[in-house]
């Protein structure tokens, strides 16, 4: 457990440039101006000492942890920090006991910080509760994945949760920039650069205030004559990926992206957020299977053609792996963008689906009944079937094909685009040539 803030002569250089320049002050906090910027009700609180508890929901490197210490600074308060990797109800239990000889000693409130939040269970969660609710702990935890569906309702009934944002190029070159002249945390000004390697560091970060800083100093190690070169930048930003978080919040924002920009006919759109992932590190075979979901809820039968052509992209990245297989991904997602669309399978197959769960088991008709037997055929299986190859067009004219005890029901609707203008047509006219049928009986 820490206290507050180490002087910045403590073991200042045994410690990385990125926790050296940990911002100590609001004054040096960079980046969410949204939660920071005057009249913001998160700056009211805290200029007024008055600190409440809350959760931190943003990408790393954005400063949960550090605005969670500048809070605690600010409001006088004694500061416990935790990691829910490493902790349990028991570090819980002792953070409880401290706050509790801390506020008699000194009368002071106590910031209790849970970094990786999200990581602890319902149990180990509703251990915070009681401590809240009796004024022990301001709790402060901070979460890379959505508190809607990792916290309890209960601890996020007691905390609000404020939204993090990556930082700008901006934010980042603003951060460098202060690393590499800082006399007393930083570089000291002691390595020069030009503008490009800060930008390349600044763009190898991807909103990252502490990866930025971890590249700039690999870079200032690697660098000669204390000059630090854009061959040597690029060189320490070639391993990095962008933020991309596999089976996390960002993965899940990003495969909506890709299949809201299918379905919204932008195929530029859906070809960057395909970039994106793959950038990313996501298995294209999981795209693969996503764009036949599409295929068959978006596209459906307004091109049916859509759903074979998803396919065989699987198929293609199967055989040949990357890049080839990319590509046919690639074209695939480009052929169902501009595709026709029709949810019209989707929306009957649930209307469908619906039913069946609702109504129960009702009986097969019996004419609909095969009868492989004589007993079934004695029974009364089969009896009034028509053919549909006997009748015209291929077509028995007012069958009822559904249970006798469930009125026909009209779940397909087809839409007004591409194949399914054509199947519209044929449906209608079917229904019209069985109600004249049924006029003229």
């Amino acid at each position: 457990m820490t206290d507050l803030f180490s002087t910045a002569a403590d073991s200042a250089a045994d410690r990385p440039l990125a926790d050296r320049m940990r911002p100590t002050s609001l004054d040096e906090f960079t980046g969410q101006r949204h939660l920071l910027d005057e009249g913001k009700p998160l700056l009211r609180a805290i200029g007024q000492g008055r600190a409440h508890s809350m959760i931190f929901w943003g990408p790393p490197g954005t400063g949960k942890t550090t605005l969670a210490r500048l809070i605690a600074r600010t409001t006088e308060s004694h500061f416990i920090a935790l990691s829910a990797v490493m902790a349990g109800v028991k570090d819980i239990r002792s953070a409880v006991s401290e706050a509790d000889q801390h506020r008699q000693m000194s009368n002071r409130g106590t910031v209790l910080f849970l970094d990786e939040v999200h990581r602890f269970n319902k149990a180990q969660q509703d251990a915070f509760l009681p401590y809240v609710e009796d004024g022990t702990l301001t709790f402060v935890g901070a979460t890379t994945e959505n508190p809607s569906f990792e916290l309890n309702n209960a601890l996020l009934s007691r905390a609000r949760v404020y939204v993090l944002k990556s930082l700008s190029e901006d934010d980042l070159l603003a951060v460098l920039r202060r690393a590499l002249l800082d006399e007393d945390r930083g570089l000291g000004g002691r390595y020069s650069m030009s503008d490009e390697a800060l930008q390349t560091i600044a763009a190898a970060a991807d909103g990252d205030a502490r990866r930025a800083l971890n590249l700039l100093e690999l870079a200032a190690d690697l660098a000669e004559d204390e000059r630090i070169t854009e061959a040597t930048v690029a060189e320490v930003a070639s391993g990095g990926r962008r933020r991309f978080d596999k089976q996390g919040e960002y993965f899940y924002d990003q495969i909506s992206a890709l299949h809201k920009s299918i379905r919204g006919t932008d195929p530029d759109a859906s070809l960057y957020w395909l970039a994106r992932m793959l950038d990313g590190g996501c298995d294209p075979l999981y795209i693969a299977r996503r764009l036949i979901r599409v295929a068959s809820e978006d596209v459906g039968n307004a091109d049916p053609r859509a759903l074979g052509l998803a396919l065989d992209a699987w198929e293609v990245y199967e055989r040949l792996g990357s890049p080839e297989g990319e590509l046919a991904i690639g074209q695939a997602v480009v052929y169902l963008a501009c595709a026709p669309k029709s949810n019209a399978v989707y929306a009957a197959y649930k209307a469908a689906t619906k039913d069946a769960r609702d109504k129960g088991s009702l009986e097969v008709p019996m004419h609909l009944r095969n009868a492989p037997t004589t007993l079934m055929k004695g029974l009364g299986y089969g009896d009034g079937y028509r053919y549909a190859h006997d009748e015209d067009d291929a077509v028995a004219l007012g069958e009822n094909y559904f249970p006798e005890d469930m009125s026909p029901a009209r779940y397909y609707h087809p839409v007004p685009r591409g194949l399914e203008i054509r199947i519209k047509e044929k449906l209608e006219d079917i229904a019209r040539r069985a109600s004249e049928r049924k006029q003229d009986r």
